[in-house]
């Protein structure tokens, strides 16, 4: 049987909480842009510009996704946090994924950002207690409530699905 490209490590599965997990997947968010930066070593351009899959994006346009996507996320944890249900602003990821800034920018502004990014998010997370990780937000096209827990496991699955591309585009091409 053959693995479907679109899911590297399988679709998202919601994973109960646990204090073993939650420990695990925190310390993964800390090392996830280091984990990216490891696997676009080295990529030439015309690599850079080169889709995981037929039909999906370049590996420029992931890369610049997942900084585009954990700031969304990352304001997403600190409004459930802070606001009592708050409905969340949704956005067209594949517009997103055109615009000037993922295009032309090169990637080690994402990368920077990230590291950035995943240390604030990391030590956030280590703060909450088991009541904060019950808190909810409102997803509208999920027209329903999530926790913070559930957004987390998303978000823990999300880093590594996209790391997974890169990684099996590079094991496919030999590279």
């Amino acid at each position: 049987m053959t693995q479907d490209p679109r899911y590297p490590i399988g679709k998202y599965q919601a994973m109960p909480f646990s204090e073993e997990t939650k420990n695990k997947w925190i310390q993964d968010l800390r090392i996830a842009p280091s984990d990216l930066e490891h696997i676009i070593l080295n990529l030439d351009k015309a690599q850079l510009d080169t889709p995981y899959r037929e039909g999906g994006w370049t590996v420029n346009q992931v890369v610049h996704h997942l900084a585009d996507s954990h700031m969304n996320a990352f304001t997403r944890f600190k409004l459930a946090l802070t606001e009592e249900v708050p409905t969340i602003k949704t956005y067209d990821e594949n517009a997103w994924s055109l615009t000037a800034d993922v295009l032309e920018t090169p990637l080690n502004y994402s990368i920077t950002l990230l590291h950035a990014l995943h240390e604030r998010w990391a030590n956030l997370l280590s703060s909450l207690t088991e009541e904060q990780w019950q808190r909810k937000l409102f997803h509208p096209v999920r027209n329903a409530e999530v926790s913070v827990w559930d957004l987390f496991t998303i978000y823990a699955w999300h880093g590594k699905h996209h790391i997974a591309h890169i990684k099996a585009l590079r094991d496919q091409k030999g590279w």
